[in-house]
This record gives C-alpha cells, structure tokens and sequence, in this order.
C-alpha cells in the first residue's frame, strides 16, 4: 500500500498561509491524487509510484541550509530576509539570555510580519519546563509567519503531546540532542505532528562525554539511528551544526559526510556557511545530467517491452527512475528558490 508519509517525505506540500503548511493539507492532497491512480497502480511498490507533475514541482521544499538565527538580534533578524538560507531557525532558547526572552519573542513575533520569501520559517522555543516555553508557545501556535515550532530536548513522544496540544495546527520539529532521545528516535519520529528533526550534535556529545573527531565517529550511532527513524517515519532530517565557522575545508568534508549519509541538509551557525551547505546538499550538475539520461534510457526500454535500462553499464529499474525523478524536481525546487 502507498505510504503517504513516505511520499510526503519527497514531497512536502508548502501550500501557505491559505490552505495551511502542514502535514494535513498536504496528505489530503495525496490521497486525491492516489485516488485517482488504477488499482493495480496503488499495489505499486512505493518507489514505482509516481505523481502528478503539478503536485511534485509544488511541494518539494529544500533544506540545504538551515540557519540558527537569535530572536534577540534585530539587526540579523532583518539580514535573514535576504540570505541565501533554505530555512531559518529563529531561536528562542540557547541564543537568548534569561533576561531577554520576553522581549525577543515579542520582537520576533513583529520581525515574522515581515517578508521572508521563500526560506522556511521555524521557531525554537523555549522548553515547557521553563517559564518562557508556554508563552513562546501561545504566540506562534496562530502566527502565520512561522512555519513550524521546533522543541528543544525531546526526549519521548509525550513531549510532542504537550506541544501539540498547545499548537495543534502547526507541524513540530524534535531537536534531537541527549541519549534518550536517541533511543525513542523511531517512537519520536512516529509521531503524528512531526515534521522534521534537527540534530543537536554539541548537546549530544556533551552527554555522550565524547571527545572531538572529525569524522564524529562518537556521533555515528545517534546520527544513524535519528536518519533511520526520520526515513521510515516520512520526517525531513538536518545534521547539526559545525561550530568552526572560519573553516570551509572542514564544514565542507562534513557535509559531505551529512550528504552520503542522507541528511537533507545542515544547520549552521554563520551566514559564511550558506554557500558551502547549500553546494553540498544540492545535486550536482553530474547527477543531474545522470538522471536526465537514466530517464531517457528507461523510457525507450520501457517502449521496447523490457522491464530495465542499462546506463553506464548499470542497471536501471523503476526504484532508479523514481529517484532520478526526485533529484531533478529537487533541483527545480532550488533553481526557483534562487
């Protein structure tokens, strides 16, 4: 049977403030569309479905870049209107002092009135075990310039509970930052309000008491069993951050890392990142040419009657086709956003 939160790990229906950027809106368009398939279509593995053209240039939103931007700093809030971030983290928590959380989130509830384009808009709150975290709640849980709510050190469904419950029409996105959380990944990512996860590796390795590696050979473990928790659940999946923000070489080489593990990008701490992020989680011209001539080749195999292709001296199948379709739509997707 067709999985829609599969599908809509692929394609994400960003449909705005009228209809509503949600997981609802987006599943009940899914399920019109799968309607309309033949039967024996719907039985299809999920790999050899393939949707609408208007529904997959619409709803695939990248997440390359993912900026962590404080909600107390006015002068970046207004700077973020015009970087080249996929998505902005406007935070509420670790950025912002004690003493200014009243006032930045009632600046930032101003600041989302504001036009910030394409990027997606994502509020970190505060946690509701503090005295700032209902508040931080009641004020976006209706503000039509957040996209979606992002909850510090969720460690088990029922801290999504609570805040869906304070926020029921807006997605939720789990920092994914202390051990426990790491074991309830699959139950976290299951829950129905969840949208996205974002991988809080400083936090992470502070509990672990995990030295520094480049290759985050301490990290693997959670990062792994968070990606295979988000993949099976249909959730968008960030890596974390790279704090060295005056060293490209080194955010480079991990995002690369991020990018063959299958994160769907990076959050970053400096807009001097952008560019790097952005580069690494994109597909490359190479793929994109690959994938252009996979669907080409398939094509004509499936016009003569064969069930394969052969590109490159490999095999191609159906699972290939949908994928190479994915990249170039991702690829669409990012040429509008720039």
């Amino acid at each position: 049977m067709v999985n829609l939160r599969g599908v809509l790990a692929l394609f994400w229906v960003n449909t705005g403030p009228t209809l509503g950027q949600h997981w609802a809106c987006g599943e009940n368009i899914l399920r019109r569309s799968i309607s309309g398939l033949a039967e024996s279509d719907k039985m299809m593995p999920f790999g050899a479905i393939l949707l609408p053209r208007g529904i997959m240039t619409n709803a695939h939103r990248p997440y390359r870049s993912v900026l962590y931007i404080p909600a107390s700093n006015a002068r970046a809030l207004e700077k973020a209107q015009t970087l080249p971030a996929d998505a902005i983290i406007f935070d509420l928590e670790d950025a912002v002092a004690p003493a200014e959380k009243d006032a930045a989130r009632a600046a930032l509830v101003l600041a989302l009135q504001g036009d910030y384009g394409p990027r997606a808009r994502i509020v970190r709150v505060n946690g509701l075990d503090t005295g700032w975290g209902a508040a931080d709640m009641a004020a976006f849980a209706g503000h039509a310039g957040a996209d979606a709510l992002l909850l510090p050190k969720v460690n088990a469904p029922a801290d999504l509970d609570a805040a869906h419950a304070l926020a029921p029409a807006k997605p939720l996105w789990a920092m994914m930052e202390t051990a426990l959380a790491m074991l309830n990944a699959a139950q976290i990512a299951a829950h129905p309000a969840l949208a996205g996860m974002v991988m809080g590796t400083n936090d992470l390795a502070k509990e672990l008491g995990s030295r520094h590696r480049s290759d985050r050979l301490a990290l693997q473990t959670g990062l792994g069993l968070c990606l295979l928790a988000a993949r099976a659940h249909g959730c968008v999946i960030v890596d974390g951050v790279f704090n060295a923000f005056r060293d490209d070489a080194g955010l480079a080489a991990e995002c690369a890392q991020g990018r063959d593990m299958g994160f769907d990008g990076k959050t970053l701490i400096h807009p001097a990142q952008l560019p790097i992020a952005n580069a690494a989680f994109a597909p490359s011209p190479a793929e994109i040419e690959l994938a252009h001539r996979q669907i080409a080749a398939f094509d004509e195999a499936v016009a003569a009657g064969q069930a394969v292709a052969v590109v490159d001296g490999k095999i191609v199948e159906n699972l290939h086709i949908f994928t190479a379709k994915a990249l170039l739509i991702k690829a669409e997707a990012i040429a509008a956003m720039e």
